[in-house]
């Protein structure tokens, strides 16, 4: 494998202050961690070992600890958001462990993953195509990995009505669609380059779905 690049993030650090003020604005549209843990828990059987890649707060692997015995594990690059989301899986009363690690060179042994999920993080990566190799070495044989994220044609109306939906208050919400627009925005990706990355890598090939200003990439082992 290539010598991992010390800093595994574009833009700022997801530290200190700007963590928690991810953490509180995103915690705000919980309902929506909600109905992807409740998709997620569809298909993905109890007593699987779960992985989620990037999660921040950690609102999406509590809420799926608390539809089924899964065995879900956070990996953040994020100290900070380790705390964080350990804190809220204890209020929670779920049992997920959180790790601090890069995502393109995961802490775990291979196959260690019936299911990786990774939400609104992937075009943050540095080292994307090195990121997808992980997942598909830390993933079981017939294991899949989902990467859910913002789509590079997304405009600015339906960044705009996405924002709106999130319950902010109006200085956040302003800050909020700035940060989209001028600069999570230039990080996406668009489908046809995740069909190229896919293709670098021991997947091969993906499936994308389109929805709202992002899309769903399943990468099958």
């Amino acid at each position: 494998m290539p010598a991992t690049q010390e800093k595994g993030y574009k833009g700022l650090p997801m530290t200190g202050f700007l963590a928690r003020w991810y953490a509180k604005n995103t915690g705000k549209d919980l309902e929506q961690f909600r109905k992807e843990a409740q998709g997620v828990a569809a298909q993905v059987p109890s007593g699987s070992h779960v992985l989620e890649v990037a999660p921040g707060p950690g609102y999406f692997a509590v809420e799926l600890a608390k539809l089924g015995t899964y065995h879900i594990v956070g990996l953040d690059i994020s100290q900070t958001f380790v705390r964080i989301a350990s804190d809220n899986a204890k209020r929670a009363g779920v049992e997920v462990e959180f790790r601090q690690g890069n995502a393109s060179s995961m802490p775990f042994d291979s196959g260690s993953f019936d299911f990786i999920y990774c939400r609104a993080a992937f075009k943050n990566f540095s080292e994307p195509i090195q990121a997808i190799h992980e997942m598909h070495r830390v993933l079981k044989p017939r294991g899949t990995a989902v990467i859910v994220d913002l789509r590079k044609d997304a405009s600015g109306s339906d960044i705009n009505a996405a924002v709106e939906e999130m319950g902010l208050d109006r200085i956040n919400s302003v800050l909020t669609k700035l940060i989209f627009k001028h600069s999570l925005l230039k990080r996406a990706y668009s489908q046809e380059e995740f069909r190229r990355m896919a293709s670098q890598t021991p997947f091969a090939t993906c499936a994308i779905k389109a929805a709202s200003i992002g899309m769903e990439v399943s990468l099958h082992k």
